[in-house]
C-alpha cells in the first residue's frame, strides 16, 4: 500500500557521507568515536551517577571497544548516530551525545547523552545537545527531536531546557532501571524552534 506522503528524509540522508565532526563553536567538538576512547568510556561507566540514570554497565575495556565498533557501524544503518564529545583543544573525552531510534520516514529521532564525571558542571551536555540539535534540525532536515529522562533526574531536565527542548509531558512507568520503573519526562525540539 503506498504512502500518501513522501519521507521527510530519504534513505541515505546520513549514510551517503562519512559521519561528520560537529563543532559547538564554544570549545567542544562532536566527533566520531575511536577505538582509543575505550579506556575513558569504561572509566565513565564506573561512575555511580551513570549507574543511577542508565540501564547499561561496562564490565571491561574490551566490552567498551565492542560498543565503539558498534557505534562506528551504526552510521551506515541510519538507526542510531553516536558522537564522542571532546574538548576542541586537547581532544579529551568529556561525554557522548547521539541520536537514537532514528525514523527517516518521519524525520524524527531521540537525543541521548552522558557526561564524564570530571566534566560535569561545565554545561558540556547542554552545549553538545544544542549543537547536535542544530545540526540535525537545520542542516540535515529532521522535523522533530525528542529527549527523555527520568523525572527524578533534575540535572537532565536542566540540560533539556538549556538545549532548547520544551517539556511536553510525562510518560508514566516508561523505563525500567535497576531500582524499578521510572516515570520519564518527554521534551522535544521541532524544526523552527
Amino acid at each position: 500500500m503506498p504512502y500518501l506522503t513522501q519521507p521527510v528524509l530519504p534513505a541515505g540522508t546520513l549514510s551517503r557521507t562519512p559521519q561528520p565532526t560537529i563543532p559547538t563553536d564554544d570549545g567542544l567538538v562532536l566527533r566520531p568515536w575511536r577505538a582509543q576512547d575505550a579506556p575513558a568510556v569504561y572509566e565513565a561507566f564506573q561512575d555511580p551517577v551513570i549507574h543511577q540514570w542508565h540501564v547499561r554497565s561496562a564490565d571491561s575495556e574490551e566490552e567498551v571497544r565492542g560498543w565503539i565498533a558498534e557505534w562506528q557501524r551504526a552510521w551506515a544503518g541510519e538507526r542510531t548516530a553516536q558522537w564522542a564529545v571532546a574538548d576542541a583543544d586537547g581532544d579529551r573525552l568529556l561525554g557522548r551525545v547521539g541520536l537514537r531510534q532514528i525514523e527517516l520516514l518521519d524525520g524524527a529521532a531521540e537525543v541521548a547523552y552522558w557526561t564524564h564525571a570530571a566534566a560535569r558542571g561545565r554545561g558540556v551536555a547542554a552545549r553538545a545537545t544544542r549543537a547536535l540539535a542544530r545540526w540535525a534540525l537545520e542542516e540535515i532536515g529532521f522535523e522533530r527531536l525528542e529527549l527523555l529522562h527520568a523525572v527524578r533526574n533534575e540535572a537532565s531536565c536542566r540540560v533539556a531546557a538549556k538545549a532548547g527542548f520544551a517539556l511536553e509531558g510525562t510518560k508514566r512507568r516508561a523505563l525500567l532501571h535497576p531500582d524499578g520503573w521510572h516515570d520519564m519526562h518527554l521534551h522535544a525540539r521541532v524544526r523552527g524552534d
